[in-house]
């Protein structure tokens, strides 16, 4: 079986280099905008979206909170969409929905949030914090965080789907002694997305998560790209490679994101971020081209000599 899925992989190469202009967004959008394709509905996603997690808990110090709205403000001019968070992640959807409140600018948020407690009725009302905290009517995706009491939970998003307060449902999880049960929820549960990490450096998931994921059509949003920023550690002082100019990179954000998004079965990362400059820099890997199959093992080689 796991032969088969990297056949398919394999056999969908020309996805690597594959991307749909838009300008959904805006007038002044970038026409080479990267987009991916939500395999449940058709729905195009642009591939780089926002995480939350650490740096929107900031509790609720005005001056902070601009600055977080600012962040915002300038993710969704640049194209982004998705912007995930969970009521794990303390202050977060409370700062967030302050921030999308303060944005009268016109923009398309995809709405991502997770529901993560053991007991059923605290996660429903963890569930309806999150629209009350959003300002929000409406979810485009809500996950069961990293699996907790996920066969209950996935049965309350269910009735939420079919009641049209929620478009999307999945599950996550950033721990790789759990991959085993995610590999059964995603063989025997319907769902739409599903959230873990992978990077250049943490690639487990290209054995058997990828290549599941793509032949159950179901969307994946991948956490942790940066891996907690431990990746930088190792290119201090390091400057990009002249070839990688070539095809596009010229950063090494745009080296680590790219090498993600462009995996044919990658639909959005969610790189996070305290700091309107590097925002700027993640959300130019949303725009270019993607490197392919041969370029990702070049690069996936480059990273590794510098460990």
């Amino acid at each position: 079986m796991v032969d088969r899925r990297k056949f398919l992989a394999l056999s969908l190469i020309g996805l690597y280099n594959t991307f749909v202009p838009s300008y959904s967004f805006s007038e002044t959008i970038n026409p080479l905008q990267i987009n991916k394709i939500i395999p449940k509905t058709g729905e195009l996603l642009p591939s780089i979206g926002m995480g939350t997690w650490i740096t929107f808990d900031i509790g609720y110090n005005t001056d902070e909170v601009n600055k977080r709205a600012e962040i915002v403000r300038n993710f969704f001019s640049n194209g982004g969409s998705l912007i995930d968070s969970s009521p794990m992640y303390g202050s977060a959807e409370k700062v967030l929905g302050l921030c999308l409140e303060k944005i009268t600018e016109p923009k398309k948020l995809f709405s991502a949030t997770k529901v993560w407690t053991p007991i059923n009725k605290h996660g429903e009302q963890q569930i309806e914090n999150s629209y009350r905290l959003w300002k929000l009517n409406y979810f485009s995706l809500i996950q069961v965080h990293n699996l907790v009491n996920y066969k209950e939970h996935l049965k309350k998003l269910r009735e939420l789907k079919e009641q049209k307060k929620l478009k999307y449902i999945g599950v996550t999880t950033s721990h790789g002694n759990k991959h085993k049960l995610l590999i059964d929820i995603l063989n025997n549960e319907d769902i739409d997305f599903v959230q873990f990490t992978y990077n250049v450096l943490d690639d487990e998931a290209e054995k058997i998560l990828l290549p599941l994921a793509q032949e159950k059509k179901i969307a994946v949003i991948i956490n942790r790209p940066f891996q907690g920023g431990s990746l930088f550690n190792h290119i201090i002082g390091k400057k990009i490679p002249t070839w990688l100019n070539s095809i596009g990179i010229y950063s090494w954000p745009e080296f680590f994101l790219k090498f993600i998004t462009s995996h044919p079965a990658v639909t959005c990362a969610i790189p996070a971020t305290s700091r309107l400059d590097h925002m700027k820099e993640n959300m130019k890997s949303l725009f270019g081209n993607l490197p392919n199959i041969e370029e990702r093992a070049k690069m996936k080689s480059l990273y590794k000599t510098y460990i």
